[in-house]
């Protein structure tokens, strides 16, 4: 755990302080599924089967079983309410769920303790960790990187606190036109879906831009998926085109493999 220091002061070296407190100022509303962060609990089921099946390949895990992440340590960057965090914690796995917005940990944590969900849920940025010397199984980061300051330096940073052999996960949004027509005008403006000003269209990042920051940091060449909504069903699921919504997992060689 971090001492009170920590978990009153987090380092804000690359922490854009409004965007913080927009969430901030949202955070009763996490776990409302028809709140403002409806669009999270929508995509959250692909996001999941993209995250859960990406550490089921990295590290050879059969998908059999209720738990089958026991044993691996997963830290959720930017963790917000916990809506990654609790359901990795189910399948097994032991999170460390962070954010610099002490509102947003303290609904994760009143959230979490009804379930006996053992998250370790701090006050911190990915600065305080690395400064701390820890590293994990797999450091996963979603909608987080567009709202930070320096994508090259938060990338990295999230890059140190991957252990040899583990792995980075991210999620974003393109930077494209289509993006601006559905991410911001449509989902912000039209259909009421985020509140307005929730994003930056000149902090949406390419897919090649990521993979440059990925793989500067140490990492290996990314995978990529997209998101695709369907009006039809009102939901999304994963498909290749990377247009709008995406992910990517890269790895961290192993020691040995450094080595040569």
């Amino acid at each position: 755990m971090t001492d009170s220091k920590t978990e009153q002061h987090p380092r804000a070296d690359n922490v854009d302080s409004a965007e913080v407190e927009r969430f901030q100022a949202l955070a009763k509303a996490w776990w409302d599924p028809t709140g403002k962060f409806r669009p999270l609990h929508q995509i959250g089921p692909a996001r999941l089967t993209f995250v859960r099946n990406e550490l089921l390949r990295h590290f050879g895990r059969g998908s059999n079983g209720l738990r089958p992440l026991k044993d691996l340590t997963v830290l959720d960057v930017g963790c917000g309410g916990g809506l990654m965090s609790e359901p990795l914690a189910r399948l097994g796995a032991g999170v460390t769920g962070i954010d610099p917005g002490a509102q947003n940990i303290a609904i994760a944590r009143d959230h979490a303790a009804p379930q006996n969900l053992a998250i370790d849920y701090r006050v911190a940025t990915v600065e305080d960790l690395v400064a701390a010397g820890e590293q994990y199984d797999a450091v996963v980061s979603l909608e987080v990187v567009e709202h930070v300051p320096d994508v090259a330096t938060f990338v990295k940073a999230c890059a140190t606190l991957v252990r040899p052999g583990g792995l980075l996960i991210l999620s974003t949004i393109n930077r494209t036109l289509k993006s601006y027509a559905l991410a911001i005008v449509a989902a912000e403006y039209v259909l009421g879906w985020l509140p307005r000003g929730t994003h930056q269209w000149d902090r949406f990042v390419k897919p090649d831009e990521l993979a440059g920051h990925i793989t500067a940091a140490g990492l290996s060449q990314p995978h990529f998926e997209g998101f695709v909504y369907s009006p039809l069903k009102d939901e999304w699921r994963l498909a290749s085109e990377t247009d709008v919504n995406y992910l990517a997992s890269a790895a961290r060689p192993a020691a040995e493999s450094r080595a040569q």
